[in-house]
């Protein structure tokens, strides 16, 4: 009976061969149409969808809390047949936006730790906490960080139909002079493009009336047609609109021009000498994610974004790639969290 059962184990010709053999000299007790039987019955098992392919099939999921043609949105599209081939699995996006980006993260953070539902995230991620009485998760201990990926430069940007300003110090003396008449916009309540504005509302002495949207995709519409006067927003979700004319760059937020479009200034070229803001983007799962998984996805974005064409599509966009290990991601938001806490006290704005 214990040969019988080894003949279980085996696949193929030779196992065929063999089941034949011992059936022809009657060693196993069993007849042949028994042994084919449990044979073609382990054959088909081996075979069925579901056992060995249903794990490398699975998609891997992005939930981004973002809207399509956001910052991160751009960036994690434009690397997402690279991540694929570096999981080795197919990479799907899923856009949730609203709420500055707390409808989507609660979607992550419900999710199951088991690397095949995961979020790239950015600054707004670590503002929260400093600008809303209470949040459906904690920042921190509902997620796991991975990886900072890189990071994206942010530009003031005018319509120029509405506004009669090509410079910082220019803007700056319009709005000293009309304190009422012009707002800005921003992809929600206490994200980073609304902090980026009110801190240079701040050093500036200026004033301008906040109009919120619910994700960048509205708000780019928003300025291009003349609703709003002027915002922050990164390179890569306007550079075609900033390179037709239709949306005027003022200057980047960063302490560097970017090679996207290198002959915009800097606003502290412009005499802003205290004025810093940088975006971010990092990849995160939902809390307790297995120290093997966290891995996995640092290895696959190390990969992907090493590729000739992610590098070629971040420089394009004026990314910089600077992929961040797990072991100092945590310790990067904790001290982000603590940098922007400071700036909505400085800037007054009060909790939502």
């Amino acid at each position: 009976m214990k040969k019988s059962k080894d003949i279980l184990n085996k696949t193929g010709d030779n196992g065929i061969k063999l089941a034949n053999n011992l059936c022809s000299t009657q060693q196993t007790g069993w007849s042949r149409r028994q042994i084919l039987m449990h044979m073609g019955a382990g054959l088909a098992a081996l075979a069925a969808p579901g056992l060995l392919r249903a794990q490398s099939d699975r998609p891997i999921k992005f939930i981004l809390p973002v809207g399509v043609g956001s910052g991160v949105d751009t960036i994690t599209r434009s690397a997402s047949e690279a991540l694929s081939r570096a999981f080795g699995h197919t990479v799907v996006v899923e856009n949730q936006p609203g709420a500055g980006g707390i409808v989507g993260t609660s979607a992550l953070v419900r999710s199951p730790a088991d690397g095949y539902t995961l979020s790239v995230v950015s600054n707004n991620h670590v503002i929260f906490p400093s600008v809303y009485k209470s949040l459906p998760f904690d920042p921190l201990a509902d997620i796991t960080p991975i990886s900072v990926v890189g990071t994206s430069p942010l530009v003031l940007v005018t319509n120029p139909a509405r506004i009669n300003a090509q410079t910082a110090p220019e803007l700056i003396a319009l709005l000293k002079a009309h304190p009422d008449d012009y707002n800005y916009a921003s992809s929600g309540n206490g994200t980073i493009l609304q902090l980026a504005v009110e801190m240079f509302l701040l050093q500036s002495g200026t004033k301008a009336r906040h109009i919120p949207y619910k994700g960048v995709g509205p708000m780019v519409t928003d300025l291009l047609s003349g609703q709003v006067d002027l915002g922050v927003l990164s390179v890569a979700s306007i550079r075609s609109h900033l390179e037709s004319g239709a949306l005027r760059a003022i200057g980047y937020c960063g302490t560097e021009r970017s090679t996207a479009l290198p002959n915009i200034p800097t606003l502290r070229e412009q005499g802003m000498s205290n004025y810093n803001v940088e975006g971010w983007i990092a990849v995160v799962g939902p809390a307790k994610l297995p120290a093997e998984n966290v891995q996995r996805v640092y290895r696959a974005f190390t990969e992907a974004f090493n590729t000739p064409e992610v590098k070629a599509a971040m420089t394009t966009q004026g990314n910089v790639i600077k992929l961040m290990p797990p072991d100092r991601t945590k310790d990067f938001f904790k001290s982000e969290m603590r940098k922007y806490a400071e700036i909505v006290e400085g800037a007054h704005i009060e909790k939502m």
